[in-house]
């Protein structure tokens, strides 16, 4: 599929043919891709957590459920074939950062004007998504609800070192195609050539 294409094609979905497993070198190729993402220093932050047995992907959905307002939540709902946590690790930037040739030795994040692990690993995760649509799937990021990270940490065994910033839901997509060019904002909305103007 051209670049073109898999931008213009990419939509979250999140409804899938359950019946339609995502083949193991579909899965392959997308982590592949998912580790070429940038990061600030070569720090290379990532970790995923790859699911892809109906048990599995109920131990998520248990770990993921709120105990209020669990609707509010496509992490307790989601069913698919295959499910990618994407993990930032803080820990590997500071730990780059206070190298030789860097000299933040007193490995401080007071410097850094954003979080660049979790930009990161954002980005990571939009190469899940593209990567996803390149082979004929369907994908949604979602996050998890911030007091059920300790659950999901125990029942997946996660190191406190990696955060999940949020997982990716991928498998053949059931759903009718949608159009959302009335709900697009328009460019001069959102793109500020030379100044920024209302």
């Amino acid at each position: 599929m051209e670049f073109q294409d898999v931008v213009r094609r990419r939509r979250m979905i999140r409804h899938y043919d359950l019946n339609r497993p995502v083949p193991a070198e579909i899965v392959d190729q997308i982590l592949h891709n998912a580790l070429r993402a940038p990061s600030a220093g070569f720090s290379q932050g990532f970790g995923y957590l790859v699911l892809d047995t109906p048990e599995d992907l109920a131990r998520f959905r248990a770990a993921a459920t709120p105990d209020e307002e669990p609707e509010k939540w496509f992490s307790a709902q989601v069913d698919a074939p295959l499910l990618i946590v994407v993990h930032s690790n803080k820990e590997a930037y500071l730990d780059r950062y206070a190298e030789p040739g860097k000299d933040h030795t007193d490995r401080s994040d007071a410097w850094w004007p954003v979080p660049y692990w979790d930009i990161d690993a954002g980005m990571s995760a939009l190469l899940i998504l593209q990567s996803a649509v390149d082979a004929g799937l369907g994908a949604c990021f979602f996050g998890l609800p911030i007091e059920r990270i300790p659950v999901y940490r125990e029942q997946f065994g996660v190191p406190d070192n990696f955060m999940p910033i949020g997982a990716v839901s991928i498998g053949y997509s059931d759903e009718p195609p949608r159009d959302l060019t009335k709900r697009r904002k328009s460019q001069n909305d959102l793109i500020h050539r030379g100044r920024w103007t209302p």
